[in-house]
């Protein structure tokens, strides 16, 4: 678990987050038995107050942009203020099925 440990690291070291959950989510895609190569986090901070989405997923973009560059091939990203978590009752949605990366044929 070292990227999931160092996702996690420099995400509280730069949101001072009030909730954050790093899940990998490899284990559901067609990779090799304890890969980290697919993660979903939740993210609530009080630096989010007044952002758009897409600033709010730019600036967790650049916070990890060594691991995204490098190991990491998706990121789910769910990043509330304090008031928007508390309306989802504190849960996040969750992840849809991988489809094993097949292609659908035409018919």
């Amino acid at each position: 678990m070292i990227i999931q440990s160092a996702i996690e690291e420099k995400l509280y070291a730069h949101f001072d987050p009030q909730h954050l959950e790093v899940v990998n989510e490899s284990y559901m895609h067609n990779v090799p038995s304890g890969s980290e190569t697919h993660f979903k986090v939740v993210l609530v901070s009080p630096k989010f107050s007044g952002e758009r989405l897409i600033n709010r997923h730019r600036s967790v973009n650049a916070v990890l942009k060594e691991e995204l560059a490098n190991s990491v091939h998706a990121l789910a990203l769910h990043t509330y203020t304090d008031q928007e978590w508390a309306n989802l009752y504190n849960e996040a949605p969750l992840s849809p099925r991988c489809l094993g990366g097949k292609t659908l044929k035409a018919s």
